[in-house]
C-alpha cells in the first residue's frame, strides 16, 4: 500500500475530516498541504467498502494508490452536470 496526496490537491480538507483513522496530516507550509502516514493508513479495509479519501475527494487525480488515481481523469462529474438531479 503507497497512499499519496499529489500536487492536483486543492485543500479543501474533505478528505480529512472524513479519514477514519486520523492518517491525514496538514502542513500548510508544503506543496500539496496534506499528506497520508502510511503507519495510520489501512486503505479502510474492514472499515469501509472503498477508500473514503477517495470517495469525497472532488479533484480528479489528487490521491493516488501505488501512483494510481483513485478518481482518474474523466471519473467526476461537474456540478453543472448534477444539475437538474437535485
Amino acid at each position: 500500500m503507497s497512499m499519496k496526496i499529489t500536487e492536483k490537491c486543492v485543500g479543501c480538507y474533505a478528505c480529512y475530516n472524513v479519514c477514519p483513522n486520523r492518517a491525514i496530516a496538514v502542513d500548510p507550509d508544503a506543496k500539496p498541504s496534506f499528506a497520508i502516514h502510511p503507519k495510520r493508513c489501512n486503505e479502510c479495509v474492514n472499515q469501509f467498502d472503498s477508500r473514503q479519501c477517495g470517495e469525497i475527494c472532488p479533484v480528479e487525480e489528487a490521491i493516488t494508490s501505488n501512483d494510481r488515481p483513485l478518481n482518474p481523469v474523466g471519473s467526476l462529474q461537474p456540478v453543472s452536470a448534477l444539475q437538474g438531479l437535485l
